[in-house]
């Protein structure tokens, strides 16, 4: 009878820690409270998640997770390296792009989205006016798709080198 009840104590303590350890890993994650309904992550095994799609929008995109924390979506975006002093505007924009796109495929508009950082968590707001902008880029973006003369739009040679257009600019650095 004894041994039953140290087994039971055993197993509430084990039960324990791993409740600590998986809140523990989580919160390093970046990730909020909540139930992680979808990832873009090898951590948890080789079959990704299908890419969020609205053809009306022609807008495809794979955020690192989504959690599902009381009722609401979360998109998290994990980006490797230290935080800047504010999240760089492309980093928004992409999060605000999964934020439009669980608002238009899962008909959930998110509060907000998370970009973590190495050593920081920013909480950005999906406020109507970062949903316009988004919106707006997009319309700017579709019709600069056409041109041929789209001027560079930056002086970093760095950032030149890495770019997969670099073979057939003609104003790289």
């Amino acid at each position: 009878m004894m041994l039953y009840l140290y087994l039971a104590i055993f197993i509430l303590i084990l039960g324990l820690l791993l409740l600590w350890l998986a809140a523990r890993s989580q919160k390093s994650a970046g990730l909020p409270g909540g139930r992680i309904i979808y990832t873009d992550t090898r951590a948890w095994g080789s079959k990704l998640e299908k890419s969020l799609y609205d053809s009306s929008l022609g807008l495809t995109g794979k955020p690192d997770y989504l959690v599902e924390k009381d009722g609401q979506i979360i998109p998290v975006e994990v980006k490797s390296g230290r935080a800047p002093e504010e999240p760089y505007d492309s980093h928004i924009f992409q999060l605000a792009v999964y934020c439009l796109l669980v608002e238009k495929t899962m008909n959930r508009k998110p509060p907000y989205g998370i970009i973590h950082y190495e050593n920081r968590d920013f909480a950005i707001d999906y406020t109507d006016d970062l949903r316009k902008s988004v919106l707006d880029l997009l319309i700017d973006i579709r019709s600069n798709e056409r041109r041929s003369d789209i001027p560079r739009s930056h002086n970093i040679s760095l950032r030149c080198a890495k770019c997969g257009f670099r073979n057939v600019c003609e104003q790289k650095l």
